[in-house]
């Protein structure tokens, strides 16, 4: 049995134990909550290979925790949670390259950017934490203009589990470098980012309101749009729930120009105007901070269903579209259109290795959290016909630890290039409590 009362007198990072209240505070995620045996708050790079080193010797397991909007936690009740809430700090330096800490959250950086005329591609809602979301990749709002967030990203500030401080770039640790972009926690601890930001004074964008009378109709004309749509045009298709009484199940296209020239922006989107069911419209030029949304926590549900990369054909559309409403309950359904910027990268470039697929699938039905084991069969079956299409899925999105989840991730190749980073940087699997490679 690990013996924690020796801990705080080991590092001078705060510490927190099951019964302080901070504790209470910081153990929960988006959904759900931890139950670590200690939560260590560090505010230097010195702090944290305290944090590893102290993991070291008293056998804990280690998460890492950045801003906190994880779907679910990944099992550690025995473990120390490193929480990076401290690392927030967003420098534009004069360059013209930004560093973020990797406890920043994306509405942040926006915000912070916005006065410069930049922006970086980051998640679609402002509490998402730069670091978990540019470990896994980073798909965001510009994902056909300039690619996925490691698409722009230049360096990682990086503390090992043996104390050592690295930048990893192209230019240094270039292996561990292109571990880190895809590759998640595996590795280190990263305290800091640098990007190649975007020059963009606003987007042309908003939303399209659709009707959900054809569904199948709707999804492949929209594709056919999209197939001949500008690089600088990122759109996804997005349905939603009832929300409150007497409400009825949206769908709507979110919509994003790159681009703050309103009239090129505005015959680049007319198309989708003229798509059928389209209901209504609220496009716009805005400044990039509008578009990244607030995001409320869902209650306490069982979420059943599924996500993953595939081409857009219309057997695909035909199946999905019976996936999204082959269930008379709650469900939130999307399709993000990828291509552009996002497929020109070269697989063998980053860990992201999934780079030829045409859209990002994701349909989740939200169940009691008693649901009965026949209800949630019931809620699985539609999307059943999906698994004869998807190969492949982000790993962003993958709730569970279950390492055979690993080559839905990574190819073999790529996951076989990892381990050998893993060996060489974790080879005793400190960093376990992720996706985890080992």
């Amino acid at each position: 049995m690990t013996d924690l009362t020796t801990l705080r007198s080991t590092t001078d990072a705060e510490l927190l134990f099951p019964g302080d209240a901070a504790y209470e505070a910081v153990r929960p995620v988006y959904y759900g909550a931890g139950d670590p045996a200690a939560i260590i708050r560090p505010t230097t790079t010195e702090q944290v290979a305290d944090a590893l080193r102290l993991a070291r010797e008293q056998r804990l397991g280690v998460s890492v925790r950045s801003g906190g909007h994880a779907a679910k936690v990944f099992p550690n009740p025995d473990g120390l949670v490193i929480d990076m809430a401290a690392f927030d700090a967003i420098e534009v330096r004069s360059d013209g390259t930004v560093r973020v800490g990797t406890g920043a959250t994306w509405g942040k950086v926006a915000q912070a950017l916005e006065p410069h005329g930049l922006v970086i591609t980051s998640g679609d809602t402002r509490d998402v934490g730069v670091g978990g979301l540019t470990l896994g990749g980073g798909m965001g709002w510009l994902i056909r203009a300039v690619g996925l967030t490691i698409d722009i990203l230049e360096a990682v500030e990086l503390v090992t589990v043996d104390g050592r401080v690295l930048t990893a770039s192209a230019e240094s640790e270039s292996e561990l470098f292109w571990a880190l972009r895809g590759g998640g926690g595996n590795f280190g601890v990263a305290t800091h980012f640098v990007f190649r930001p975007a020059a963009l004074e606003a987007v042309v964008g908003g939303t399209i309101q659709l009707s959900l009378d054809d569904l199948p109709g709707i999804l492949s004309a929209w594709r056919d749009v999209m197939r001949a749509a500008p690089d600088e045009l990122s759109t996804t298709f997005l349905a939603l729930p009832a929300m409150g009484p007497g409400a009825a199940p949206s769908a709507q296209l979110l919509v994003c120009y790159a681009g703050d020239d309103e009239q090129a922006g505005r015959a680049a989107i007319a198309p989708l105007l003229g798509l059928p069911g389209v209901t209504g419209s609220d496009i716009s030029r805005r400044p990039y901070l509008d578009l990244v949304q607030e995001a409320m926590a869902p209650p306490p549900v069982r979420m059943v269903g599924g996500h993953g990369f595939a081409d857009f054909d219309d057997e695909v559309i035909a199946d999905y579209a019976a996936a999204v409403t082959g269930f008379a309950g709650p469900t939130v359904a999307s399709v993000r259109y990828l291509g552009g910027a996002f497929s020109r990268v070269d697989p063998d470039a980053t860990a992201f290795a999934i780079r030829d697929r045409e859209v990002m699938l994701f349909r989740v039905v939200m169940l009691p959290a008693d649901a009965a084991p026949e209800l949630v069969e019931a809620a699985a079956a539609p999307w059943q016909p999906m698994h004869a299409h998807i190969t492949s899925t982000y790993g962003n999105f993958i709730e569970s630890a279950d390492p055979s989840q690993l080559p839905l991730i990574y190819p073999p190749k790529t996951l076989e290039r990892l381990r050998a980073v893993k060996r060489a940087y974790d080879p005793d699997n400190v960093l376990a409590h992720n996706h985890n490679i080992v």
